[in-house]
């Protein structure tokens, strides 16, 4: 396996790592599940506040909804694997960012 394929698949399952703690810590504070709705709901400023956390925490909640939505609505494969991609296209950026971070400060030698 290539390095460049070992920092790839490091990227996707830190962005997926990323993810599953913000949302995760999202919920144990707030006694509700993180989803999309924080942009719409209060004051615009809060909405802004809520964007860096939607981005991070993205390809958790598309996931999350994605099983939910499979198990209870019977959606149809190709929903579930177009949206099972783009969870990962997401992941693997904000893992990249993440990763990049993470050299920068010097925690993670790749």
């Amino acid at each position: 396996m290539s390095p460049d394929s070992l920092q790839s698949i490091l990227a996707l399952a830190m962005g997926f790592a990323v993810a599953g703690m913000l949302a995760t810590g999202y919920q144990v504070l707030t006694a509700r599940p993180a989803s999309f709705r924080l942009i719409v709901r209060g004051q615009r400023g809060r909405a802004l506040a809520a964007l860096p956390f939607l981005i991070f925490a993205a390809p958790f909640i598309l996931m999350r909804n994605t099983i939910r939505g499979h198990g209870m609505l019977q959606r149809r494969f190709e929903f579930v694997m177009l949206a099972t991609v783009l969870a990962g296209c997401w992941s693997l950026m904000s893992g990249t960012l993440v990763v990049m971070a993470l050299n920068a400060l010097g925690t993670l030698v790749a």
